[in-house]
């Protein structure tokens, strides 16, 4: 479906996308793009599109015009009615478009049909622009921070709902996100870019395994927690955490057998894409420091 064996995108002297590696993505595969602000993940996206040039050799797999977009900004006429709005983009009156008509019921948004585009809620024009894309039901769908700027509640309603849609389709999705629970569920594998360059590139399950073990345990980050996993590999965390890796069953078992000893709370996983993220990052870097010296 994509094909990448190498891709550069410029802003005058500025490189955004420096990618070297190869990267394939199967038909129908879920794929998450994750990286900090200005790390190159709307520009890679966009340069897939053809809408920015961009030089290398890639290539997407089906016309643009068999695309579905839903990018961070979406203008609209303020005034127009939003049943308007979706009769006008999709070109045909609402009671000729029974998957419309369907999607409309599924994100219970019915009542906002009358409303301008400017009486919406965030979430509720989050919901248009996901229902017109989701009615051309094509076979490659980009989506940029679908859930930017909506509370917790709001964002995962709009992922459950995502995740129930499309369990039993397969569309190719490619989805940026800062919100690492949104792809738990959603996604196979995950693109981590930085300053441009690719971090990572790899299933969920195999990219936690490199970068994390089989399985770690977190606890809150506090002095009187540090002895007590001490001769176990700690990994890099956020502040508030202290993050374990076990490599087998036992090294857990000697741990979580520590921490209950002494009523300490803990959490247990085999997928954190936040952590695997963090300690794939510090890989990263390090290399480039030995390649740099």
């Amino acid at each position: 479906m994509i094909d990448i064996t190498n891709l550069r995108v410029r802003y005058g002297e500025t490189i955004a996308v420096d990618l070297r590696e190869a990267i394939h993505i199967e038909r129908g595969e879920r794929i998450g793009i994750i990286g900090s602000n200005g790390a190159g993940k709307t520009s890679l996206v966009n340069a897939l599109l053809g809408l920015i040039p961009a030089e290398g050799r890639f290539h997407v797999g089906v016309p643009r015009s068999e695309i579905g977009v839903h990018m961070q900004i979406n203008s609209y006429a303020e005034t127009m009615p939003v049943r308007v709005i979706i009769e006008t983009v999709l070109g045909a009156p609402l009671r000729r478009l029974p998957l419309v008509q369907e999607l409309i019921d599924f994100f219970n948004f019915e009542g906002s049909l009358g409303k301008s585009y400017r009486k919406l809620s965030g979430g509720q024009k989050q919901r248009l622009t996901l229902i017109m894309v989701l009615a051309m039901e094509q076979p490659l769908v980009f989506f940029d921070e679908v859930t930017s700027g909506l509370d917790y509640e709001t964002r995962q309603r709009l992922i459950d709902k995502l995740i129930s849609w499309y369990d039993a389709r397969e569309t190719t999705l490619v989805m940026i996100s800062h919100y690492y629970e949104e792809l738990e569920n959603l996604v196979d594998r995950i693109l981590y870019l930085e300053e441009g360059q690719l971090v990572a590139f790899g299933r969920k399950h195999e990219l936690f395994r490199r970068y994390c073990g089989r399985t770690i345990i977190t606890l809150a980050n506090s002095p009187e927690h540090l002895p007590l996993i001490a001769g176990f590999e700690r990994l890099v965390s956020p502040e508030h955490l202290l993050a374990v890796s076990c490599g087998d069953t036992e090294a857990e078992a000697r741990l979580t057998a520590r921490l209950r000893e002494h009523n300490i709370d803990y959490r247990r996983s085999s997928s954190d894409i936040e952590i695997m993220s963090i300690n794939a990052l510090a890989t990263w870097r390090r290399q480039n420091v030995k390649e740099s010296a």
